[in-house]
């Protein structure tokens, strides 16, 4: 008798079961990444041991045996009869001296006008880093062509003597108006020939400076604030922001000039940058403070930041000049060729074709640059100069405030706000590079 075999057909689908617990999740990113062979196994252990070495005592001093309030030295010492083994960071010595760290020595009353430009640079700052937002032309105008003047006038209040800077206004106005000439008869082809571009560039200029000078001399009511007496964060934001954002097109013109096909435009630009990279950064600070007075006729005088600015500037120049050129260099021939094929002259074709490529390139240099700059601005204190730092550093020969741990707490102060500033250009050049597929990803 013959075998009759049954079979059942499925008219539903099945349920879809979950993943396995080991292959998704936390529990699977762990085995992925951190287990995945005995070699992980090992160096994730050993890593563990190190971080817990490391975090546990950061986090008992700066928060378990944490001092957070006291009127003085006496709160942050331990009690007495004991040793004293586990003492803690004293932030009551840094709410005690946060006005400082923050002002310097900015007389109280007028604190309002630091505050105001902090303000203005953060409102203007947020929306040109978003690259959704609108009117980005105008913001930029604001932020780095009105927002410098407003700062200085609130920062020094105005009613500056012009007398006194007469020749060096009229060497700007020689130089910027060269420059504004030589860029419209390169660039700006048949309608800028002969004496045009001369008029042009020397005329704007004469009067875009006569507008910002009748601005910064004028009477404002506001009393003067010497720059001896800024510090602390103020003078770190000052010079590391002014460094940054004047440096990018000074090492962008140095970066073009040394490929530049004319010898003496390359041969300048050359021996510029190979200076400024030779010589350390606390030579130049110290040259720029101390030794330059020495060589400026009789009776002319820069104040003490302002040397420092140009000096830092020029500084860091040099070095982003390097870093734009690695990013030229990558550029392939045919971006070149296919430019000049479609007629565009070198200017329109550095703007539209060539650069925007190159920076794309080269953000991560770029703004490791900026990164160095910013923590580069401790070493002003060499000339005298109080930034965060050494706002910090003057404040350990307090005796209201001196105990074992104030050094200890003023320096990890210091590291939180540097790294909070640091990581966050860090963060925002990860997040330009993906919005602009830096990688090249194919």
């Amino acid at each position: 008798m013959a075998k009759t075999e049954t079979f059942q057909i499925r008219t539903e689908e099945a349920p879809l079961l979950p993943a396995p617990v080991s292959t998704t999740g936390l529990i699977g990113w762990m085995r992925q990444n951190l287990f995945s062979s005995i070699s992980n196994t090992v160096l994730t252990v050993i890593g563990v041991i190190i971080a817990y070495w490391i975090i546990a005592p950061f986090i008992q001093f700066a928060f378990i045996d944490a001092i957070w309030t006291g009127d003085d030295r006496k709160a942050c010492l331990p009690p007495e009869g004991s040793e004293g083994e586990h003492m803690g960071a004293c932030w009551a010595y840094v709410e005690a001296y946060f006005p400082q760290f923050i002002y310097g020595r900015y007389p109280t009353d007028e604190i309002w006008r630091v505050n105001i430009v902090y303000a203005l640079f953060a409102l203007l700052l947020v929306p040109l880093a978003m690259p959704s937002m609108p009117l980005k032309k105008l913001n930029s105008i604001l932020f780095l062509g009105v927002f410098p003047i407003v700062a200085f006038v609130l920062l020094t209040g105005g009613n500056i003597s012009i007398s006194s800077y007469t020749w060096i206004f009229v060497a700007l106005i020689a130089a910027v108006g060269v420059a504004i000439a030589a860029i419209l008869m390169v660039a700006g082809g048949r309608d800028f020939n002969g004496v045009k571009p001369v008029l042009i560039g020397f005329v704007g200029t004469a009067v875009v400076l006569a507008i910002i000078l009748g601005f910064v001399s004028a009477n404002l009511g506001l009393s003067t604030v010497d720059t001896p007496v800024w510090g602390g964060l103020l003078v770190t934001l000052v010079i590391a922001v002014t460094g940054i954002v004047a440096s990018l097109p000074l090492g962008i013109a140095l970066a073009l000039g040394r490929r530049s096909t004319m010898p003496i435009v390359r041969l300048v630009s050359v021996i510029f940058i190979e200076f400024w990279r030779g010589v350390p950064l606390i030579t130049v600070l110290f040259m720029s403070s101390v030794m330059l007075p020495l060589f400026l006729p009789e009776g002319v005088t820069f104040d003490k930041l302002l040397r420092v600015l140009i000096g830092v500037t020029l500084f860091s120049a040099a070095y982003m000049a390097e870093v734009v050129r690695g990013g030229l260099q990558a550029i392939p021939k045919g971006q070149y060729e296919g430019a000049m094929a479609l007629g565009l002259r070198f200017w329109p074709m550095m703007y539209l074709i060539i650069l925007p490529q190159a920076l794309k390139l080269v953000i991560p240099g770029i703004v490791n640059t900026f990164i160095g700059l910013f923590k580069d601005t401790t070493l002003v204190l060499i000339v005298g100069m109080f930034d965060l730092l050494g706002q910090i550093q003057s404040s350990f020969t307090d005796p209201t405030w001196s105990t074992p741990t104030q050094g200890h707490t003023g320096y990890l102060f210091a590291a939180i706000v540097f790294f909070v500033f640091c990581f966050g250009m860090s963060r925002y050049s990860i997040f330009m590079e993906r919005r602009l597929h830096t990688g090249h990803k194919r």
